[in-house]
């Protein structure tokens, strides 16, 4: 069947012309009606005439039924034939079984001609496994009169439209657009000069224009045939296959939709000598890039360049100008590059007043008429970066809490030195000695020292806390005559309170430390006056909550909230309020603890903490507590507490065991002094050996639990083996937390944490006899 392309179609001749069988059928009928005439009368007459008759019908009813599957009739397909003849979409008419019947020229041009062939078999140059796309568009117009869907090419997609022509029993028509997804200077991927290709998640190629067809030698079908190394790593130079041999290429990958990925190859020197690409224009490329030239200039940037690195002045800026972050010069780096010892990306910081964002910039020495210059590829880091940089602020937080509880750890042992033997002078001196006002004096700084000792402990969450039920509208009344002190006459302190409020697990004097700091950081927020609002809320989670790089789990909750009215914190401030020594106030008017040991008790009562605050608006602090049930206690019953017997002179006997010799010699001469007998010792190991003796009888033993060599609580577990009577008294400058599990399974044990005064030293020993 020859193609046409303005005269009636293929269609309207078939409708007029007969079909073999209706041929078959006449010609069956006209030898039965010659035989009949040629047959003599009577029956065997009749009976030719008769056979003759049935095949004439068959053949009209064939006939008829011809007509009614084409459906739409000569006229309506001359016209539907003159409307798409022109077109520049190809179109096809087919039958409801799939037969072409009439084409278009711009598909006669892209496909041939196809006139009595299938539309799967037409399509199927054009994507694999047509059939069922076919079947499902048709299916549709069938049931809605039109259908369409994009579908997925070798060279990019077309989108496949089909309409139902001719009423029920008629055919439709199908028209394809080809589409291509990104253009650059409006003409399209095939006429970029950058090689470019498109590949699915597989790793076929779907679609490769002219400029990668003539670099590679034709036309390939999967990566591996162009890239000898895989999975490609954008932003970096690999090797690529191509007619004259393998070259070098930076490679640059965009994902697209549906899984499949745009890959430009952007020249190096070698691929410029091998096959020259024309780079003056790259405006519209999908790939951030920037030309430099070799003294540091930026000659060309296109838009997405300029998307990520801000505004650019001139052409006559320096790259320096625009990133940082190296730790060297930028101009140092250029050079390098151009010298070809840059081999590895750098992620540096644009320089832009209004937000931070990190570029992960690629530099590769090219060619371009001649002159030797500079292509950067960038690409965003900046949440790479983030995540980066919550990490290391993790990181970091940790190791100030280690070093924090390292650091206290030793200032208690000089400490307990300290006001120990401040104590025993205090002992020789009544109030009138000259020198008894100057021992007041060593004993009160001393506990302000402990004080800010406890602070770090606090932050690194190895302070010893004392927990109870706490109703916090009973606690917050009895704190708020101090408060009123604290913020002075020009702040307004108000509490508003949940009437339902539910209580908490907590150390109340912890507490109100952290209450009493946050009051404070927002009354000198507010140096001209303001309000301070502390407000309660119980509050349940039905599903867990993420913020801060904390995970509130779901359950009930009891909210404390701290608002205040000042200037507020700048965003870059936020993540550093709770380090350690870190304040916004002048020197002199705080230490930069206080929020840090609001964070370690709220952390280690198993709270959260966080931090809302809004420029010139205001800062609020919130504090969730998990809600604790009070239990029940009975009225009666209640033990009465036995009165403490005066020990005499001369009970006792104590096995000291520390490896801090001021600190023992205190202890030791304490003990001495309230009449118990003293046995010393600086090391597990030698406190074995004097308990080796079957014949020493020891009442308490008073160990450090942080010792060289074997710790408190290896050596007492294994000389209780022997003697299982013996009470224990553990000492630390750490939290009785550090080690809790294994005093929990050492008997009669008690903590004391340091420093200790005498009294508490020596009471903790007489309550440990008794």
């Amino acid at each position: 069947m020859s193609h046409q392309t303005l005269e009636p179609h293929p269609l309207t001749r078939t409708a007029i012309a007969l079909s073999p069988r209706v041929w078959l059928l006449l010609i069956v009928a006209l030898c039965s009606l010659g035989a009949a005439l040629a047959v003599p009368g009577g029956p065997g007459r009749l009976v030719f005439f008769a056979v003759a008759g049935t095949f004439v019908v068959l053949a009209a009813l064939i006939r008829f039924l011809s007509q009614g599957r084409t459906g739409a009739g000569p006229g309506e397909q001359d016209y539907i034939a003159r409307f798409v003849a022109l077109d520049a979409a190809p179109s096809f008419t087919t039958d409801r079984d799939g037969q072409i019947g009439y084409q278009n020229k711009a598909a006669a041009d892209r496909f041939g001609a196809q006139g009595g062939q299938t539309m799967i078999r037409a399509m199927g140059d054009l994507f694999a496994n047509p059939s069922a796309v076919l079947y499902r568009l048709q299916s549709r117009a069938a049931a809605t009169g039109a259908a369409r869907e994009d579908v997925v090419t070798r060279r990019g997609h077309v989108r496949l439209a089909v309409h139902r022509i001719g009423g029920d029993t008629g055919g439709y028509l199908w028209r394809l657009e080809e589409m291509l997804e990104r253009t650059t200077s409006g003409r399209g991927a095939e006429s970029l000069s950058l090689p470019m290709l498109t590949a699915s998640k597989s790793g076929t190629i779907l679609f490769m224009n002219e400029a990668m067809r003539r670099l590679v030698g034709g036309r390939v079908k999967t990566l591996d045939r162009v890239f000898p190394v895989l999975p490609l790593a954008s932003g970096e130079v690999m090797e690529v296959s191509t007619e004259q041999g393998g070259i070098t290429a930076l490679v640059a990958e965009i994902e697209g939709s549906g899984g499949r990925r745009e890959v430009y190859l952007l020249p190096t020197q070698k691929m410029m000598t091998q096959a020259p690409i024309e780079l003056s224009q790259f405006e519209d490329l999908p790939v951030a890039l920037l030309k430099i030239a070799p003294d540091g200039r930026v000659v060309a940037a296109n838009h997405l360049a300029r998307g990520l690195v801000g505004h650019i002045p001139s052409e006559e800026v320096l790259l320096s100008a625009l990133v940082e972050g190296l730790g060297r010069p930028v101009a140092d780096w250029l050079v390098d590059a151009l010298a070809g010892r840059v081999s590895k990306p750098e992620v540096l910081r644009a320089i832009r007043p209004e937000k931070d964002v990190f570029l992960r910039v690629t530099l590769r020495r090219v060619v371009e008429n001649g002159q030797a210059m500079l292509m950067a590829v960038l690409n965003d880091a900046t949440e790479l970066k983030t995540l980066e940089a919550q990490f290391v602020q993790s990181q970091k937080m940790q190791a100030i809490g280690q070093l924090a509880g390292g650091v206290a750890h030793d200032f208690n042992n000089l400490l307990t030195a300290i006001s120990g033997h401040c104590d025993l002078l205090l002992l020789r001196h009544d109030k009138g000695d000259p020198e008894y006002g100057d021992l007041v004096q060593i004993h009160q700084n001393a506990n302000r020292a402990a004080s800010l000792v406890g602070q770090l402990l606090a932050f690194s969450r190895k302070q010893t806390l004392q927990p109870e039920v706490v109703d916090l509208r009973d606690a917050l009344s009895d704190l708020t005559h101090l408060l009123n002190r604290l913020v002075g006459e020009k702040i307004t302190l108000t509490l508003s309170h949940d009437p339902e409020l539910r209580a908490i697990l907590a150390d109340k004097r912890q507490l109100e430390q952290v209450i009493m700091n946050l009051v404070v950081n927002a009354r000198d927020a507010m140096p001209q006056g303001g309000a301070i609002r502390i407000e309660t809320e119980s509050r349940t989670l039905a599903t867990e909550i993420q913020r801060d790089r904390a995970v509130v789990p779901k359950g009930d909750y009891v909210v404390v909230r701290v608002r205040d009215e000042g200037d507020g914190i700048a965003p870059d401030k936020l993540t550093k309020i709770f380090e350690p020594f870190y304040t916004t106030k002048r020197t002199g008017e705080g230490t930069g603890l206080g929020l840090s040991t609001a964070y370690g008790i709220i952390k280690q009562t198993g709270g959260f903490i966080f931090v809302d605050s809004v420029m010139g608006a205001g800062t609020t602090f919130t504090l969730m507590f998990p809600a604790h049930d009070v239990q029940p206690v009975p009225a009666a019953g209640l033990t009465p507490v036995a009165p403490q017997p005066v020990l005499r002179k001369g009970e006792g006997v104590v096995l000291l065991v520390e490896d801090e010799a001021p600190v023992r010699a205190f202890a030791s001469r304490a003990l001495r002094m309230r009449g118990y007998t003293v046995l010393e010792a600086e090391s597990a190991e030698e406190a074995l050996k004097t308990l080796a003796d079957p014949s020493l009888t020891v009442d308490v033993f008073v160990t450090d639990v942080i010792m060289p060599g074997m710790d408190g609580p290896s050596w007492v577990r294994e000389a209780l083996k022997t003697r299982p009577d013996v009470k224990v008294v553990f000492v630390s400058g750490y939290a009785e937390e550090s080690f809790a599990e294994n005093q929990s399974r050492i008997p009669n044990s008690v903590f004391l944490p340091k420093p200790f005064s005498l009294s508490e030293l020596t009471a903790t020993v007489q309550g440990q006899i008794h």
